[in-house]
C-alpha cells in the first residue's frame, strides 16, 4: 500500500489525505504498470529518478509558495528552467487566497494540501502545480491528478462562504524547454472526476478500519 498520511485539524479529527487514499485505492493495471516501470529500469534506477522527481517538485513548489506570497527569493538553479515554463502561466495569476492550505472535508471524510486557489485569466480556480520532464500530452497521462484535483475542490468549498463555490480548476505541468502545459477543467468535467473521487473514496473506507463518516 505505501506510506499513509493523515491530516489533523485544529481540534485535533484526524483524517486520511487525499494521496492517501489514491495510492490505497490504485486500481490494478495502474500498479502492474508500476511494477513493469521499475523492473525495466532496475530497482536501484527507479528509486534514483523517483527520488530526483520528487526532490524536483517540492524544490518548485517551495520556490512558488514564495512567489504567490509575494515574496522573491532568487530561483535556485536546479529548477530554474521548470520556473522558466511556469512564468507564463504565472503572468496570468491573480487574487490568490490559498497557498499549499491545508483543507477538510469533514463529511466525507478526507483532507489535502491544496496548491493555490486564485484568479487565472479572471477565472477563480483551484490549482495544482506539477513538474515533468517531458510534455505530457493528453489528460490521461495525468493518471489520478484530476481526481485530486476533484477532491481539493471538493473540501474548498465545503470550507467556503456558502454561494461562493468554485467550480473550475486547472492542473499546470512545468516541462523544462517548453511552455508549461495547462489543463483547465470546467464544471461538467470536474464533476465526472469528483465521481470517480467519491467512488474511490467509498471503496477506500469500505475495506480500511475506518468508518465512512456520516453525511449529515
Amino acid at each position: 500500500m505505501g506510506r499513509r498520511a493523515y491530516l489533523t485539524d485544529a481540534q485535533g479529527m484526524r483524517l486520511p489525505s487525499v494521496t492517501t487514499i489514491l495510492n490505497a485505492t490504485r486500481p490494478p493495471e495502474a500498479r502492474e504498470a508500476l511494477a513493469r516501470w521499475r523492473d525495466r529500469l532496475g530497482a536501484a534506477e527507479a528509486t534514483r529518478v523517483a527520488t530526483t522527481a520528487s526532490r524536483r517538485g517540492s524544490q518548485t513548489h517551495k520556490h512558488l509558495r514564495h512567489y504567490l506570497r509575494g515574496e522573491a527569493p532568487p530561483c535556485p538553479d536546479a529548477i530554474r528552467l521548470y520556473w522558466q515554463s511556469l512564468e507564463p502561466v504565472l503572468a496570468d495569476i491573480d487574487a490568490v487566497n490559498l497557498v499549499e492550505a491545508t483543507v477538510f472535508h469533514y463529511n466525507l471524510g478526507y483532507a489535502g494540501q491544496v496548491d493555490c486557489v486564485a484568479n487565472y485569466q479572471g477565472q477563480p480556480c483551484v490549482v495544482d502545480w506539477k513538474t515533468a520532464d517531458v510534455p505530457k500530452g493528453s489528460v490521461e497521462r495525468l493518471y489520478d491528478g484530476p481526481l485530486q484535483l476533484a477532491a481539493y475542490c471538493g473540501a474548498v468549498n465545503q470550507q467556503r462562504a456558502e454561494g461562493d463555490s468554485i467550480c473550475q480548476a486547472m492542473l499546470v505541468v512545468a516541462v523544462p524547454q517548453h511552455p508549461a502545459e495547462v489543463f483547465w477543467f470546467d464544471p461538467d468535467h470536474l464533476h465526472h472526476y469528483w465521481e470517480a473521487w467519491q467512488q474511490r473514496l467509498a471503496q477506500f473506507y469500505g475495506r480500511s478500519p475506518w468508518h465512512y463518516p456520516s453525511s449529515g
